[in-house]
């Protein structure tokens, strides 16, 4: 699908964070999520210079490609999915996922999607649990991708 355009921005709070395979019923596993960090492509350049070319200046090429870790942070709900899928990069057998990041409008449609390929959990942070707080208990799943994309 794709991007929705209109004269005004989005808000960026009106979003789904979706992962396939990571079930252990083979469905698209849906969550909430705070707060999604990483949507971020880098394209590296590669600097080089002739020996015998007459100007003293770099050239500078297309390099590869990186693609930033996602961060999902979310409030403690007692459903395991992720935290199963994180058990299993700890015991050495990743199991690598694709998904989406879903940004929707205020009537919650869909407006744009970013796609990644490849993705396992390579860390997970549980909550700062604390007595004299007044607050969410919120936990962090890092995901590293092999490829992140906007859908079109």
């Amino acid at each position: 699908m794709p991007p929705i355009t209109r004269p005004d921005q989005y808000s960026s709070f009106n979003f789904l964070v979706q992962v396939t395979g990571v079930a252990p019923n083979g469905q698209d596993v849906q969550a909430s999520f705070t707060e999604v960090t990483g949507l971020t492509v880098d394209i590296q350049p590669i600097e080089y210079r002739n020996g015998s070319d007459k100007h003293n200046r770099v050239s500078k090429l297309t390099g590869l490609t990186k693609h930033s870790n996602l961060v999902l942070k979310r409030g403690i709900t007692g459903h395991m999915e992720f935290w199963n899928w994180v058990k299993l990069s700890m015991n050495g057998q990743p199991l690598r996922a694709t998904g989406a990041i879903i940004l929707l409008d205020e009537s919650r449609q869909e407006v744009m999607r970013w796609t990644f390929d490849g993705g396992w959990p390579v860390k997970y942070t549980g909550p700062s649990l604390n007595a004299t707080k007044n607050e969410i208990a919120m936990e962090t799943v890092e995901l590293a991708v092999v490829e992140l994309r906007m859908a079109d």
